[in-house]
């Protein structure tokens, strides 16, 4: 081995650099080792094997974490232009040894986090602390040769070279490791104290390397470790670094990693900010900046832009244009990117969003193969994915399901059970098509990490139904709010999970017997009728959970007009009357299945609430006018009733904040209250006599709460009610408008005839809805 004679070869590289995994290829390949040694964790050593699969695709990462504690892990990501994979597939390709060198996971992951021992600062640093300022090697090189971007100026001096030939490749790890040993001998460990830990080890195992071939080695690691690894050391001084270090049991596996978390935003230590590009650059062996403005102008046309042939070569001539400018090699990724924008965008950033997330980051999940060791759960998951069809990408991507369609039916099944177990690998979204409980859409994301959530929930069961199940019932007893079991409860039914939900139920029922705030009451209780809607569609038996459902809403009736009259503060009384309007929809959703029976008393008992709560004087303003608003929505009070309750609101003895409340509460928000002004003047009337007759010290005060009131409104609306108040509205409690009164566009009373025309086009969409959605054309009719 001429090119190294004194010593093994010290190949220094960037993590996930393609220059660097060309420039290792074509050193291996003129130098010939007998065997590579690459930084990594050697538990993985027993794993490699698998790098040779034919169903292995990076990017994947090496992933250890400790036997006891799942969530104590740490990953080493390879991609395809990683220098270590590189090393490892040339090694595996010509039947050499290939082994990881770096300190065992055993150790660094045995380290307590805010301990004063910094976890590795390798390749396997995911979201590992920072407990200083360390030194970014690159950036003080890039710095030194006057660049103010280090990405660039790795571009320049390494990635825009060629592969080379012969000796130069080796060269030019000399020459990197010449720099790496003078920035160490100017800033120390840099911020990296226990980098000297994991180099002894490393020296260690280099030892143990020569006794078996010499110096016909190579070694591919960090450039920073390359100075520590020249260094004339003694074993004995790095056994001492070693001794007594802590120690944990761990496993290891290979599991599928993505661009998107190679990207140095995903928290990566040692990531780049543009995966893709690499990936790109390391693919392409000739004409690199044609090739990618070429992807740049297909991506855009499948977002239905303009893009021709014309305009790739157009923006290929401006980026070596502006790389001429600017004394560089080769366009880089920037001059890339700015043609784009000027030439195929014209001059728009937008699109430049999408090129960036889908292009320059990138959505490539690898792969794999089957017989990589997993934890059971992992392993029933993997077969419902493939029995579901619901394929684990790093693209997020919306899933619309009909549950009353088996496959569909158990798609949600196994999403919520997964979020149950802390899987995130799914999120609810609000439906397109439909409100109703047939439906549900999901926006899916497989990110990394879900593999140690995975591993973390195997602890609960070996399958995902008894795991979401045995967790279910440790949640339910370790319950400290009755909010929180009523959500459980909820996620149970959601989940399909009978058999947690008798220890479910039990513990509802213990809880709701012991509490006795109100608003904790009315937080549970939509939960439980959300849940019996769920429970309807699934074919749950809910028999149990509306029974508690209901005993919950008669305490409810009871103490909610004690507490609203209990001398409530502004922020108090808001709060308050959320929960009068959750309760009322609550109480109108157990108007279904088994609760049915108690729930015809039971609006019974509601709406004398409201009505207790609407003609009591110590109840705040807000929550008055919110009963009102309720009980004549339902049907429950008059016109004539409502405009009286309104004029003894807005009367002379009445506060103006607590005028302004009730105002607040009647009409606003989001409840269609500027609607019911537009079609009732008297209502609009006595709001108007009202408003004029503010003391102006008093006007300033309300001023807020009035403008939150009627700034919600849509502007329709808005602008509608402006033209009503300038034409002048019916007066304060006078008979309706007559026909010679009615302002322009508006008639006295209901014109029948009009109305009964859209009968037979409502009666048409009922008719579709049915075979869309039941439960639509019950609350229709």
């Amino acid at each position: 081995m001429s090119p190294h004679a004194v010593g093994p070869l010290l190949l220094g590289v960037r993590h996930h650099g393609p220059g660097s995994a060309r420039a290792v290829r074509a050193a291996l390949d003129a130098a010939a080792p007998r065997a590579v040694l690459i930084e990594g964790p050697p538990e993985g050593d027993a794993l490699l094997p698998l790098a040779a699969d034919p169903t292995m695709r990076p990017p994947v990462a090496l992933l250890a974490h400790a036997a006891d504690d799942p969530g104590r892990a740490a990953f080493w990501p390879l991609a395809d232009f990683s220098p270590e994979w590189v090393a490892i597939r040339w090694a595996q390709t010509r039947g050499i040894p290939v082994r990881f060198i770096d300190l065992p996971a055993a150790h660094s992951l045995a380290v307590v986090p805010g301990a004063d021992a910094e976890p590795e600062s390798g390749p396997g640093t995911e979201g590992a602390p920072v407990p200083g300022i360390r030194l970014d090697p690159l950036a003080a090189l890039a710095g030194a040769a006057g660049y103010e971007d280090p990405e660039q100026w790795w571009e320049d001096v390494v990635e825009h070279r060629g592969s080379g030939g012969g000796a130069e490749p080796l060269a030019a790890f000399e020459a990197l490791g010449e720099a790496m040993a003078a920035l160490r001998e100017e800033y120390g460990d840099g911020g990296h104290p226990r980098d000297a830990v994991r180099e002894a080890y490393m020296r260690q195992r280099m030892r143990a390397a020569r006794r078996e071939f010499g110096d016909d080695y190579a070694v591919v690691c960090g450039a920073w470790h390359v100075p520590a690894l020249r260094a004339k050391t003694t074993a004995a001084a790095d056994k001492a670094l070693l001794t007594g270090l802590p120690k944990v049991k761990v496993e290891t596996t290979w599991v599928p990693w993505t661009h998107r978390r190679l990207a140095r935003a995903g928290g990566y230590g040692a990531g780049i900010t543009s995966p893709g590009w690499y990936a790109h650059l390391f693919a392409a062996r000739d004409r690199p900046v044609e090739r990618w403005l070429t992807k740049v102008a297909g991506l855009l046309r499948e977002a239905d832009r303009q893009v021709s042939s014309a305009h790739v070569i157009e923006a290929v001539r401006l980026a070596e244009t502006l790389a001429a400018l600017r004394g560089r090699p080769l366009a880089g990724l920037g001059e890339t990117l700015e043609a784009a924008t000027a030439v195929m965008c014209e001059g728009s950033t937008v699109p430049l969003g999408l090129i960036e997330d889908r292009l320059v980051v990138g959505d490539v999940l690898g792969e794999v193969p089957d017989r990589a060791p997993v934890v059971p759960l992992q392993r029933d998951l993997t077969r419902l994915q493939r029995s579901l069809r619901l394929k684990a990408e790093a693209q997020q991507r919306d899933l619309e399901l009909d549950l009353r369609k088996d496959t569909d039916g158990a798609k949600s099944l196994l999403l919520h059970r997964l979020r149950l177990l802390g899987i995130g690998w799914g999120a609810p979204t609000a439906s397109r098509s439909s409100t109703g409980t047939f439906r549900e859409s999901w926006r899916l994301r497989w990110e990394p990490e879900l593999s140690v959530r995975v591993a973390e929930a195997g602890i609960w069961g070996t399958t995902v139904l008894a795991a979401a199940t045995a967790k279910a019932e440790a949640d339910a007893a370790a319950a400290a709010e009755l909010g929180e079991v009523t959500a459980l409860a909820e996620q149970c039914l959601l989940a399909g999970l009978g058999q947690a939900l008798p220890a479910v139920l039990r513990a509802l029922a213990d809880r709701a017997a012991l509490d006795t705030d109100v608003a904790r009451l009315a937080r549970a209780l939509p939960a439980l009728a959300r849940s019996l809607r769920y429970g309807d569609v699934r074919g749950t038996d809910t028999a149990a959970l509306g029974t508690v459902a209901a005993g919950l809403a008669e305490r409810i009736c009871v103490a909610l007009p004690p507490a609203c009259a209990a001398g409530l503060d502004a922020d108090a009384a808001v709060e308050l009357r959320g929960h009068v309007d959750a309760v009322h929809g609550a109480i109108g959703l157990l108007d279904r299945g088994d609760a049915a029976d108690a729930a015809d008393g039971l609006r019974g008992r509601w709406s004398g609430v409201l009505r207790t709560l609407a003609g009591r004087d110590t109840v705040p303003g807000p929550i008055r006018g919110r009963a009102v608003r309720l009980l004549l929505d339902d049907g429950a009070l008059t016109a004539e009733e409502t405009a009286r309750l309104m004029g003894l609101a807005l009367s002379p003895a009445a506060g103006p904040a607590d005028a302004a409340g009730w105002i607040e509460g009647f009409a606003g928000g989001a409840s269609g209250g500027g609607t019911l002004l537009v079609h009732d003047e008297r209502l609009l009337g006595l709001i108007d006599g009202w408003l004029t007759g503010v003391p102006e010290r008093a006007f300033v005060d309300v001023l807020p709460l009035l403008r939150r009131t009627f700034g919600a409104y849509e502007p329709g609306v808005k602008r509608t009610l402006g033209e009503l108040v300038r034409r002048g509205p019916a007066a304060p409690g006078g008979a309706a408008a007559t026909a010679g009164s009615a302002p322009e566009g508006f008639g006295p009373e209901l014109d029948a005839e009009r109305a009964d025309a859209v009968v037979a086009m409502v009666r048409m969409l009922l008719a579709g809805a049915r075979g869309e959605d039941d439960e639509l054309v019950g609350v229709a009719r």
